[in-house]
């Protein structure tokens, strides 16, 4: 049985990039929504006790109630964590290092990671994953997909994500996903983000 996580920061403490009333909808109906019917679904399907990584890994033997719901349960649940309203900077270590390699620098990534999100067509997300080599790659998804699952295109452990279903940003921003994305980069945990990486590696 999987629960609704608690956020460690209260729904105004994102603004202005975020706004409380996004927050609250986006945390209290959508992932509990999720949450929700991803729990009916792994009932009915006697899949309960499985981590919900297992279950992404192997998406293609179950329905689309388990690949939507399980989606958003764990696509959210990363979202949530690699927020803060302390915006930090990379620490420094083998992820840093690894990011300045792969990307140069924050502006470059900026660039491709913005780009992933900005035109995914409809709803979907953005990640920066972890390969199985243990390198780092930018790409998108659509509806509540993600690399885990093995009916992507490009494989991996997400690391970093930002949903671009409108739910995420509408009441503040409207139809200009391009200024919720720059937002988002103002939010980031990116110390959430290293612990993330060196948990992933291979």
């Amino acid at each position: 049985m999987f629960t609704l996580p608690k956020l460690s920061f209260d729904y105004k403490a994102l603004e202005p990039y975020i706004d409380a009333r996004t927050m609250e909808i986006h945390h209290t109906k959508h992932h509990q929504g999720y949450t929700n019917k991803l729990n009916n679904a792994l009932e009915a399907g006697n899949l309960e006790g499985k981590s919900i990584e297992e279950i992404l890994r192997n998406v293609s033997s179950h329905n689309d109630a388990i690949r939507n719901n399980g989606g958003g349960y764990y696509n959210h649940t990363l979202f949530w964590e690699i927020l803060t309203p302390d915006g930090n900077d990379i620490p420094s270590g083998a992820f840093k290092q690894l990011f300045d390699e792969t990307f140069d620098n924050l502006e470059n990534f900026k660039k491709h990671f913005s780009k992933a999100a900005a035109t995914r067509f409809g709803s979907g997300w953005a990640w920066l994953s972890v390969d199985a080599n243990g390198e780092l790659f930018v790409s998108s998804t659509a509806n509540q997909d993600n690399p885990l699952m093995d009916v992507v295109e490009e494989n991996g452990t997400p690391i970093l994500g930002i949903d671009v279903w409108e739910h995420a940003y509408y009441l503040n921003y409207q139809n200009r996903r391009p200024d919720y994305i720059n937002a988002f980069f103002e939010i980031i945990n990116w110390e959430k983000v290293a612990q993330n990486y060196e948990r992933s590696k291979p």
